[in-house]
């Protein structure tokens, strides 16, 4: 994995970094992948305060990258909705969470729809391998993003 060169300010790395999560985004994405079906009434998750359970909708443009900023794992994310409440997860591949929090999708020029970032308490960079994945969870529409799969340090003591 690459480093991105030091910009010179937070917003010219913001975009920096965005716009090549963009760009391997466009060049992963099949062109039967971009359309998705309608979802049924009865795909609605219910909108409550608790953490979303219903981990199965399927793709609907949303996507998730990472980046290092302040020595923290920090996930990134596009097509929210502007203003909505979006909940990101960071799981180990067993499924136990390692991190969580609530952010509000915002405006970015260089992120289509609503914009997410959640800075987590986990180290970054780390060794190799991705022991973890992230996903996001779009409160407005009820539906998550793909994972993301993560680096997860663990100290060993």
């Amino acid at each position: 994995m690459r480093h991105l060169p030091h910009a010179s300010s937070h917003r010219q790395r913001r975009i920096a970094v965005a716009a090549t999560a963009m760009a391997v985004l466009g060049l992963s994405v099949a062109p039967s992948a971009t359309a998705s079906a309608p979802l049924a009434p009865t795909d609605v998750v219910a909108r409550t305060a608790s953490t979303p359970t219903d981990a199965t909708k399927g793709p609907t443009g949303l996507y998730l990258f990472q980046y290092t900023y302040r020595n923290h794992l920090t996930i990134g994310g596009g097509n929210f909705t502007l203003g909505g409440r979006v909940y990101v997860v960071v799981k180990y591949n067993s499924g136990q969470v390692r991190y969580d929090g609530t952010v509000t999708a915002k405006t970015n020029s260089g992120v289509p729809g609503g914009a997410a970032y959640l800075e987590t308490n986990i180290s970054s960079p780390c060794a190799p391998g991705n022991n973890g994945y992230a996903r996001a969870y779009d409160y407005s529409t009820g539906t998550w993003s793909p994972k993301l799969p993560v680096p997860i340090c663990v100290r060993f003591d």
